[in-house]
C-alpha cells in the first residue's frame, strides 16, 4: 500500500507541477483552452497558482498527512471544474482532464488508507 502511495502521489505532484509551470509561464496553450472555455486569461496564473499549490500539498502531505489529503481534495475539486468547464461549451476533449482527475482521487483515497484517516 505504502509503494502504491508514494508512486500516484508522486506521479500527480510530476503532472500537477508540470502543468503549473506551463500556465504560470505564459505558454499559450493555457490561454487557448481559456478563450476556448470562455474563462478570462486573467485566471490563467491563478488556475497556474492553483496547481502549483496542489503539487507542494501533495509533497508535503508526506510529512503533514492533513496537507496531502487538503491538497488532493481541492486537485480533485479542480479536475471536477476543469471537466465540467469543457463540457458546458461542448468540447468533449475531456480525456486529460479526467487521467489528472483520476490521479488526484487515486492520491486522496491512498493517502487515507495509509495515513489510516479514512
Amino acid at each position: 500500500m505504502f509503494a502504491a502511495y508514494v508512486t500516484v502521489t508522486l506521479l500527480g505532484a510530476l503532472f500537477n507541477g508540470a502543468a503549473a509551470v506551463t500556465y504560470l509561464i505564459g505558454h499559450e496553450y493555457p490561454k487557448t483552452q481559456a478563450d476556448m472555455k470562455g474563462v478570462p486569461r486573467k485566471w490563467v496564473p491563478v488556475l497556474g497558482l492553483l496547481l502549483a499549490a496542489g503539487t507542494v500539498g501533495l509533497v508535503a502531505g508526506f510529512a503533514v498527512p492533513l496537507l496531502g489529503t487538503l491538497a488532493a481534495s481541492g486537485l480533485v475539486l479542480y479536475f471536477i471544474g476543469a471537466i465540467v468547464a469543457h463540457l458546458r461549451v461542448g468540447s468533449r476533449n475531456i480525456v486529460g482532464g479526467i487521467v489528472f482527475l483520476a490521479t488526484a482521487v487515486a492520491a486522496l483515497v491512498l493517502g487515507l488508507a495509509h495515513h489510516g484517516l479514512g
